[in-house]
């Protein structure tokens, strides 16, 4: 069926529902009749789905499906393994550079290059804590 022929049956099938309540009623049956006639002789369709080999980002609800394979699997496992790795390896980065300042103070006081009343100056706090990240 053509554009032209769809538009055709779309405007019959509007003008005969307008005017249903007042045909007779041997009519509506002849028109029954030719409905089913017709729609026993249309073409069956292709199905309008189809099977899809690759799945993609998208509607994978069925990812862990038996029918995926384990390197199926491990394609979305390992980038998330990755950033689990990388997150732990940039936490334990900046706690061993926040103990490597702390540590360069407390070397600093124990080998006399800081005098102790170096403590009670609020310029001191400032600059630990802007320099450290942590409070005294």
């Amino acid at each position: 069926m053509n554009m032209k022929e769809e538009n055709f049956a779309y405007k019959v099938r509007h003008a005969l529902n307008e005017k249903l309540e007042d045909m007779p009623e041997h009519i509506t049956q002849r028109l029954e009749r030719a409905r089913l006639v017709a729609v026993s002789r249309k073409k069956k369709t292709a199905p309008l789905y189809r099977k899809v080999f690759q799945q993609v980002f998208a509607g994978t609800s069925g990812y862990f499906s038996d029918n995926t394979s384990w390197m199926g699997k491990l394609g979305l496992g390992f980038p998330i393994l990755v950033l689990v790795v990388g997150m732990a390896g940039i936490f334990h980065h900046e706690q061993q550079r926040q103990i490597r300042e702390i540590a360069d103070i407390d070397i600093a006081v124990l080998s006399d290059e800081l005098p102790p009343s170096a403590y009670a100056d609020s310029g001191f706090k400032a600059y630990v804590i802007d320099r450290s990240g942590t409070g005294v």
